[in-house]
Order: C-alpha cells, then sequence, then structure tokens
C-alpha cells in the first residue's frame, strides 16, 4: 500500500508539472503566433530600429475601470452582485522605436481584477467581515502606439477556468484611443475583444474599458477667472481656514487615495430635482461623497480625482464605478483665501458601454479648505461646498451642498484652534455630584497619554459596542495622536505634563474629546448607533467637551453626535447636542480594585423623544506608563523566581534518584499514578512554553517588547530546565516500572494496592475533570463581560482547553494524594519519599499560590500574558484558592511524613488497621 500511495503521489506530481509546461508552451507558441497585422489595423507595423524607448504612453501602472468578462473573472453566476467592483491595470514594460517617425513598439500586460462587495456587514460581527470571492486575469501583450493619433493597438494571450472548472487559453486584442496628451475631458476608451470564434470554449464577451490619461496632462482650468467663481461662499469668514505652508502640498495632506464625506443639504431642499446633483436619474438622494485621487502635478499644488457618489453607506471599502453617479474633477490650492478651487465635469452617454463614455459639461463648482477653528458642533478636518454656475432653470442645475470629512482626522495643519461653547452648560450639570479625593491619592494629569484610551460600551442587556476616546484639546493646547503620543501642534506646551506630577494643586482643566464607537453586532445595537448613517457598521461620533479636575480624576463632558441624513427636518438638526458624559480615572496608586476607568454616556432628551437612547456605560483598562514599569520589574523578578524553581524541581528528584540507590528495596512501593503525575505535569510546561512560542497573542508580543528581549532568553532558559526535570522524573518512572517488573516477591501484592489507588484516584479526578467543563459551560454567557474590561483586547477567553489546563494544575498541587492511598492499601511503613523529595516539591507546588496572594495586594491585577511565575493558566488562583490549595498541600506531606513513621493507616480506626497487610520481602542491598 505505501509504494502504492507513493507511486500515485509521484504520478499526481507529475501530472501537475506536464500540464504547467504545456500551459507555459501553450501560452509562449500563441503569443509569437498571434499576426498582430490580422488583427490591426488602426495603427501600421511598423519594425524595431532603436533600443528601448524613454517615454511611455503610460505611466509605468496606469489604473482604470473595465465593463463585462463575467465568463472569465466571475465563472460562478451566483456570486454576481451589482456591487462587484472591476477595476484594470495597464502595466507597461518595454517600448522601442520603430522606423515609423510617431510609431512605438509597446509591451506590457493588462489586468483585470473582480472583487465581490467587501465590506463589513451591518449584520455580522465587528470583529469577523465576510470576505468575498477576488480573482484577476491578466493578458500578457505586445502591439504598436501611434503617438499622432493617440491609438494602441495590442495581441496577447491569458488563461483562466470555465465553469465546469476546464483551463481556458485565451486569444484577444486591446484596441485604445486616445492615448496622448490629455485635459479634464480626455478619456482612453477601447475594447478588449477575443480572437476565438462565439461557439469555441476559450471565446468571452466584448469587454470595454475605461482609463484616465495621466502623460503630459494639462490642468486648463487654472485661471484667475475660474478662482473668482471659487470665491462664491459668504459664509466662511476670513481668515477661518488653515493655511499650507510653503514646504507643504495639497497633495500630501490629502494623500489617502480615497477621502470620505458626510453630504448636508439646504433646510429648504424638498426636491430631488434640485437638490440632486444628478436629478431624478440616479433614483437616491446621495448621502456620502469620496475623493478618489487619480495624478497629482509635479509641484503637488493642483491634482486630479474622481468625485464619486455611492449608495451605499460603505464607502470606506471598495465599491464599484458608476459613471452616472460620478464626476471627474480637477483643483488647485488657491494661496490667498487658503482653499481648493475644484471645476468638475460629468460623464455623458452614461448609459451606453464605457467604450463610448464622453466627459463634459463642467459646470460643476466645488471648495475644500481646513477649518482653523474648532467647537463641538464643527470639529471637522475638511470641509466646503458643491454647486452648479448654470441658473436655476437650466439642465443640471442643483443647489449648494456642504460636505464635511467623516474621519475628522487632524491633518498636521498648523494653527488649528478649539474654541468651547458648552462649558456653561457642563457646569451646571456637574455641579451636584463631586468626587471626593482621598488621601494620598494622585491622578493622571491632564496633558498626559493616560487620557487616550479605547473602550467598551454596555447597555442593560450586554456588551454592544467597541471604540476609542481621543482628546482634541487640553485647555488651549490642540493634541494630535501619534506613533503611540500625543504630538502638541503648537509649539508651546505645559510644563506640568509629566503623569508622575503631583496634582493636587492643579485647577480643572477644560478639555474636548473625539468618541467614536462601533456596534459589535448589529442585532444587539442600541439606540445610540440608529441615527448614524456615516462610516461602516453605523459608527457614531460624539464630540464632547467639559471640564477634568486633575485632583479627583473626574471628568464631566457635554457631547454632540451627527445625525443621519433620515434624521434632519432641517439644516439645525444636522447634530444631538443632549448628551452627557462622565468618566471616572483611577488613581495612579490604585492597586487592590485594578486600573479601570468608569463612566457612562446618556441622553438628556425624554424618553418620547425619538432621539432619546438608553444610558450606556463605559469600561476601559487604564494602562499608566508607571504601572507598566513596575509591572516590567515584577516580570523580571518571576523570571528570576521560574528558574529557582525549575532548578530547584531537579535538584529535589536527583535527591530522589540518589535515596532509591542506596535503598532500591523502597522502588516497588512508590506510586507510579504519583510518577506519572509528575512527569506529566513537567511535559504540561513544555508544551505550555511551546504554546507560547509558536501561538502567541499580541498582548503577549507587547510584553516581549516592552521588556527588551530579555523575556525571549528566559523561555529559552526554562524549556532547557523544564527537559532536564522532565527526563530525570521520567527516570524515575523507569526505574520503579522495573523493579515491579522484576522483583516477583512482591509483584502480585504491589500490583494489586496500585490497582486500588488507581481505582480511587481516576474517578475522582473525571469528577473534577466534569465539574470543571460544567462550570466552563455556566460562565460560557459571561465572557463578553469579562473580556470587555480591558481596552486592549485582553486575552482573558473561559475556555474548556484553559479550565482542563488549570485542574491539571491542581492534579499536580494534589501529587502526593496517590502515594498516599498507596501506603493505605499497603499498609506500608517503608520510607519510599526522602523527606528532600516530597517537602521539597509540596513548597514548590505551595509558593506560587503564596506569592500570587502578595502579588494581588501589592501590584495592579494584568493580562495573563504577562504573568510568568504562578501563571493563571497553569493552575487555579484565587484568594479562595491561594489559602485552600496550600493548606491542601500541607495536610497531604504531614500525612505522608506520619505513614511512613507509624504506617500507611496510622490515622485510621484501629479497626481498620488490622486488616491484610502485605509483608515486605526484605531484598539483598547490592551495597551490602
Amino acid at each position: 500500500m505505501p509504494m502504492v500511495m507513493g507511486s500515485s503521489a509521484i504520478t499526481s506530481s507529475l501530472v501537475w508539472f506536464n500540464a504547467f509546461v504545456l500551459f507555459l508552451l501553450s501560452t509562449h507558441c500563441t503569443a509569437t503566433e498571434i499576426s498582430y497585422h490580422d488583427h490591426c489595423s488602426i495603427v501600421p507595423e511598423s519594425p524595431i530600429t532603436a533600443p528601448e524607448f524613454a517615454s511611455l504612453p503610460f505611466p509605468p501602472f496606469q489604473n482604470g475601470y473595465y465593463d463585462g468578462g463575467d465568463t472569465i473573472l466571475n465563472p460562478n453566476p451566483s456570486n454576481y452582485s451589482v456591487d462587484n467592483d472591476q477595476f484594470l491595470s495597464f502595466e507597461t514594460q518595454h517600448v522601442f522605436r520603430t522606423d515609423h517617425e510617431s510609431v512605438f513598439n509597446v509591451e506590457g500586460s493588462l489586468t483585470l481584477h473582480f472583487r465581490n462587495r467587501n465590506y463589513w456587514e451591518d449584520a455580522g460581527s465587528f470583529y469577523s467581515p465576510r470576505r468575498s470571492p477576488k480573482s484577476s486575469t491578466s493578458f500578457s501583450l505586445k502591439g504598436f502606439w501611434s503617438e499622432y493619433t493617440g491609438e494602441l493597438c495590442m495581441v496577447g494571450t491569458s488563461s483562466s477556468y470555465s465553469r465546469e472548472g476546464k483551463l481556458l487559453h485565451l486569444t484577444a486584442v486591446l484596441q485604445l484611443s486616445g492615448v496622448k496628451n490629455s485635459t479634464i475631458t480626455s478619456l482612453i476608451r477601447g475594447t478588449l475583444r477575443s480572437l476565438s470564434s462565439a461557439d469555441d470554449p476559450n471565446y468571452f464577451e466584448p469587454i470595454s474599458v475605461l482609463m484616465f490619461p495621466q502623460t503630459n496632462y494639462q490642468y486648463t482650468k487654472d485661471s484667475n477667472e475660474f478662482k473668482n467663481e471659487c470665491s462664491g461662499d459668504t459664509n466662511v469668514a476670513k481668515n477661518s481656514s488653515l493655511s499650507l505652508h510653503l514646504g507643504r502640498s495639497i497633495c500630501s495632506v490629502l494623500e489617502y487615495p480615497i477621502n470620505t464625506f458626510q453630504l448636508e443639504y439646504a433646510s429648504d431642499c424638498n426636491s430631488s430635482k434640485t437638490c440632486n446633483p444628478f436629478g431624478d436619474d440616479v433614483g437616491f438622494l446621495p448621502q456620502l461623497m469620496s475623493l478618489n485621487t487619480i495624478q497629482c502635478s509635479l509641484n503637488g499644488q493642483s491634482l486630479r480625482f474622481l468625485m464619486e457618489f455611492p449608495n451605499s453607506v460603505n464607502i470606506g471599502f471598495y465599491h464599484p464605478f458608476n459613471p452616472n453617479t460620478t464626476f471627474v474633477g480637477e483643483g488647485t490650492w488657491d494661496w490667498k483665501k487658503n482653499r481648493l478651487c475644484v471645476v468638475a465635469c460629468r460623464f455623458l452617454n452614461r448609459n451606453s458601454s464605457l467604450s463610448n463614455s464622453q466627459v463634459g459639461d463642467c459646470s460643476i463648482r466645488m471648495n475644500l479648505r481646513f477649518p482653523a477653528i474648532w467647537s463641538i458642533r464643527n470639529s471637522t478636518s475638511i470641509s466646503g461646498q458643491i454647486w452648479s454656475n448654470k441658473s436655476v432653470n437650466d439642465i443640471g442645475y442643483f443647489k449648494r451642498i456642504a460636505y464635511r470629512s467623516t474621519d475628522n482626522n487632524m491633518l498636521g495643519v498648523p494653527g488649528l484652534k478649539y474654541e468651547y461653547t458648552e462649558i456653561d452648560k457642563v457646569r451646571m450639570s456637574c455641579s451636584v455630584k463631586k468626587h471626593v479625593k482621598k488621601s494620598g491619592e494622585n491622578y493622571p494629569d491632564g496633558y498626559s497619554t493616560e487620557m487616550r484610551f479605547d473602550t467598551s460600551v454596555r447597555d442593560s442587556r450586554g456588551a454592544v459596542a467597541w471604540g476609542y476616546w481621543s482628546p482634541i484639546s487640553v485647555g488651549d493646547q490642540i493634541f494630535q495622536w501619534s506613533s503611540g503620543s500625543f504630538m502638541p501642534l503648537s509649539s508651546s506646551m505645559p510644563e506640568s505634563s509629566s503623569l508622575e506630577a503631583n496634582t493636587s494643586n492643579s485647577k480643572p482643566l477644560t478639555i474636548s474629546y473625539k468618541i467614536s464607537l462601533s456596534p459589535l453586532y448589529a442585532e444587539r445595537r442600541t439606540a445610540l448607533f440608529n441615527v448614524s448613517s456615516s462610516g461602516y457598521n453605523r459608527r457614531v461620533e460624539i464630540f464632547a467637551e467639559g471640564i477634568y479636575d486633575a485632583e479627583t480624576g473626574s471628568l464631566c463632558m457635554v457631547g454632540c453626535r451627527y445625525l443621519g441624513l433620515n434624521n434632519q427636518t432641517l439644516k439645525n438638526d444636522l447634530m444631538d447636542c443632549e448628551i452627557r458624559v462622565n468618566l471616572q480615572f483611577p488613581s495612579l496608586n490604585a492597586k487592590k480594585d485594578g486600573v479601570y476607568i468608569t463612566g457612562s454616556i446618556s441622553s438628556a432628551r425624554k424618553k418620547s423623544d425619538p432621539l432619546h437612547f438608553e444610558t450606556v456605560s463605559v469600561s476601559s483598562a487604564a494602562f499608566y506608563s508607571g504601572i507598566e514599569r513596575k509591572s516590567i520589574w515584577r516580570m523580571d523578578m518571576e523570571i528570576l523566581m521560574v528558574l529557582i524553581s525549575n532548578t530547584l524541581a531537579c535538584i529535589f528528584v536527583v535527591f530522589q534518584l540518589l535515596y532509591v540507590k542506596r535503598h532500591p528495596g523502597v522502588l516497588p512501593f512508590i506510586s507510579l499514578l504519583m510518577l506519572v503525575v509528575l512527569t506529566l505535569g513537567h511535559m504540561m510546561l513544555l508544551l505550555l512554553n511551546f504554546e507560547a512560542l509558536f501561538i502567541r497573542s499580541q498582548n503577549r508580543q507587547a510584553v516581549l517588547l516592552g521588556s527588551g528581549g530579555w523575556l525571549e532568553v528566559h523561555e529559552v532558559i526554562v524549556r532547557i530546565v523544564t527537559m532536564v526535570a522532565f527526563v530525570l522524573q521520567f527516570r524515575l518512572l523507569q526505574l520503579s516500572w522495573s523493579s515491579r517488573i522484576t522483583d516477583h516477591n512482591i509483584q502480585k501484592a504491589s500490583w494489586i494496592a496500585e490497582k486500588k489507588a488507581w481505582y480511587v484516584s481516576l474517578p475522582l479526578y473525571l469528577a473534577g475533570a466534569l465539574i470543571s467543563v460544567f462550570a466552563n459551560l455556566g460562565r460560557k454567557n459571561k465572557v463578553d463581560e469579562i473580556a470587555m474590561q480591558s481596552s486592549r483586547l485582553v486575552d482573558i477567553q473561559f475556555s474548556l482547553w484553559g479550565d482542563l489546563r488549570s485542574y491539571a494544575g491542581l492534579i499536580l498541587d494534589g501529587f502526593l494524594f496517590p502515594q498516599i492511598l498507596l501506603n493505605i492499601f499497603q499498609n506500608s511503613m517503608e520510607k519510599v519519599l526522602s523527606p528532600l523529595f516530597y517537602i521539597g516539591y509540596t513548597l514548590i507546588r505551595l509558593v506560587p499560590h503564596a506569592y500570587d496572594l502578595y502579588r494581588a495586594h501589592n501590584y495592579v491585577p494584568n493580562f495573563d500574558g504577562s504573568y510568568i511565575y504562578a501563571d493563571h493558566k497553569a493552575d487555579f488562583y484565587s484568594t479562595a484558592w491561594d489559602v485552600s490549595i496550600p493548606l491542601g498541600c500541607i495536610l497531604f506531606a504531614a500525612i505522608l511524613y506520619f505513614q511512613q513513621r507509624f504506617g500507611g493507616r496510622c490515622f485510621l480506626p484501629r479497626r481498620f488497621r488490622e486488616l491484610e497487610v502485605y509483608e515486605k520481602v526484605p531484598a539483598v542491598d547490592g551495597e551490602e
């Protein structure tokens, strides 16, 4: 059978290898046999006369879109969706001169990408997006390009699979027009056609191709007349927009490929015809807009982009190109007015194929600026307006539409200020309750990095959301979160920025926050998220401002959340500002109850109000830098304790080996089950170490980085010492087993007693395991509550495997139990175990629990990944366990001591002591 399987595997490998070679040969042969002259007449074929040319008809990589190709890119019709994303990339590989002055030989590849809608599904989990299939097909092409006419014709091959799974050899001709110098209305259009007959399996329907030329682009709308048209916004005050430094370009600020914006329509917008930039044709009123950058100018002050208005709130991810809801725009930064002035054009012939598309009607105008003053009602990093310069009665006219960025991240443009407008309301709402400071307590400074944290949100039903809180300003200081710390945007920084600073004399600080929350599960989404229409998975953003008291660690704020388009009735209804936010930061020296930020988000509206939502609680683990440094010191100490513990285990086993060498007659009286438990215990430690090596969580990686790599060295040393202890323990087990087999005088009696010990021990062990399983099932519903206590996805999981590992540690704590049972059944008075062995091992199992009690009262409770000694994954640890387990260990050691001195049944009533006794036949000692 092995020979047959091996032969089959070799045959299969040869088949695949031959198929691969045939595919390469067929592709090469087909590519060389396709006649350019027979299929391309728009550009004449010309001989190559010069080496590779430096000028390219495309940039090295040119992106675009296509329509069609379902049979070769999406062979499964069930995967088809109107939201399929179909885009292409053209890579120019070589360009050669020919004997024709304006004709060039071109080699390149055209790759057609197909992707099903790939969003975070609203009905799915926050952590588990539904991924849809993605595929691509690449054509290797050769042909000629006419610089004079801008036409390109190429022939080439590719491969794909049919719906039946058969390999297809595709031959095609690509014809493009418009590959030349371009303006805003220029397009590269064309068709990819199959060279196979319609009844050939390799045939595919024609594919329409659309690209935007990027070579020698001319910004035709860059003129003073156009800039004057951009100044029609009368609502923007002078000096209310941030300016760019001379060394900073608009392209570097708008560096993201896709920037997302929320649209805000005027209050009198009651007609889709005059409000919708596309009229009644598209059938929906757009809520969002994205700017998809096409190209930046060499000086970085002008750029081209697509203005897309998809019918989806999931714009942050890939979405299909739709010319019916897309504008083509170009813009230039106006240094005098601190704004980007944009002119945009519509796609014409929108209902035809992409190869027939045209761009015209450049009557759309847009401006973009960076607001210089933020407030609770206006905390957007980018804002602007879109409008038409046509008359009201003209076709294509629409009213002004305001827009704002949805991410609201600070872009690093200096000069930003924050204006507090709701502080009086905060003082009124927070004057009733005030946290009383206890003596000796210090709280985080308002300027410290600890003011930025992740959080979990819960309502009365349980965990509903996950998010983060990021300060915008503290006092007059604007902050930006960068590389794990706060970076002030202005040059000055308050001196009292140290976390360790004594804040007893500090005054309350005004502070503003950006709170971003995303629901975990759609079916458990609270009313807090029902008004949101921005971003993926119905994310809600709350901008809040209030007062932070550094003497008591209390933070009280008033918040505003943006409303979705469906909740807007008037322009003033864009925000719900009846939100109250309260937080309590823990003390810097908090120990007993852990370091947790707690608080609530509530609505000040009446329950009958449609915008009212249930009060939700906020919880987050505060990772103070001082406490983290103390934890690193604790971990270094635990490293030494683990090494000492494992080394002592080796020494105690060596003492027992020397003891049985001097007294070989005691070997048959040692419990095999006890030795098996100890041996498996060392094996379990090895497995846990290797699990930490290969399946290491992100938290564990953070611990390793924070300790300077010393933990990596520790893991290697611990594995070596544990391996030595395992080998020594296994040797002791082997000696005891051999003595049972070779000593015929007591073989039968010892095996009977051993079996009785197994019959009693194993059911007890099994019963304990079942109790652990049922306890795990009972706590399963509480996993979310415990895991969400930490803001860094703490690896606290009540898994069945984790409980069984802890139970195995409990069995190790009671390692003397099988020996005690064996002594009872044998009624032996033999001193089978060296006192150094069983007392030493008892101390090894006892000390971790005593240390855990000390750690719980002197260190902040931390995540399990940082516990090296007294690891909670390897035993049961709590106040109750840490007291009861050591008492049990001491009790077992005391019983064994009296058994070895007065007999195995010395602690039983007298009538049980006179039962059958197994006499030991003295063995001749080898040394005598």
